[in-house]
């Protein structure tokens, strides 16, 4: 069994100005930059949204032409990718680019999460979900290729009967709060300068 990972790193930034999240700099590094360090040795390729981007990484794909755009333009597109280079019992591991403090735990647990057999899970803090971190197995991803993508990772975890793995015991914050406007950037880089990587 292969963990294939996909940083989800295609959003527009359109409450930022239009900017491409993953270059954005907390605590020094780029958003891109800290969510990849925190999956250690586990290789990942990002999903950089549509049209030309500043990403210059070999391990990057394009998202497809879909009816819809978002995450799972970027999940349909790395499955696209995978598709007869990856095993049916892999796993496919995802993670929003804009989560800068992601666990470093985050892929250990997440694959123990699926040791009981189950299809999917995904990660949350307490009340409080986050459908696009979360796990996979790619035996019941294939499927969607040749029929019909649900629009959203939350409804593609309800229909995979997907449980949550909660960090609330395990971590002081939030570790998945994400970045999606100015006053947004600014706590988080105070967060950072704080001393919690």
């Amino acid at each position: 069994m292969t963990v294939q990972a996909l940083i989800l790193a295609g959003g527009r930034g359109s409450r930022l100005g239009d900017v491409r999240k993953g270059e954005l700099r907390i605590g020094g590094r780029t958003l891109l930059e800290r969510v990849t360090e925190r999956l250690g040795d586990l290789p990942a390729i990002v999903s950089t949204g549509p049209g030309p981007t500043g990403i210059g990484a070999d391990n990057t794909i394009a998202d497809g032409t879909l009816s819809f755009g978002g995450p799972m333009a970027g999940i349909a597109a790395a499955l696209r990718h995978l598709h007869g280079a990856a095993e049916p019992g892999d796993l496919l591991l995802t993670m929003a680019v804009d989560t800068p403090f992601l666990p470093r735990d985050f892929a250990a647990r997440m694959i123990a999460a699926l040791d009981g057999g189950a299809q999917a899970a995904y990660a949350a803090w307490g009340q409080q979900i986050y459908p696009t971190n979360a796990i996979y197995r790619l035996s019941g991803l294939y499927p969607l290729l040749s029929g019909t993508m649900p629009d959203s990772p939350k409804r593609l975890l309800q229909s995979l009967g997907a449980g949550p793995v909660d960090w609330t015991s395990r971590a002081a914050a939030d570790p998945f709060v994400n970045l999606n406007t100015l006053a947004d950037l600014i706590a988080l880089g105070r967060r950072a300068r704080a001393g919690d990587e």
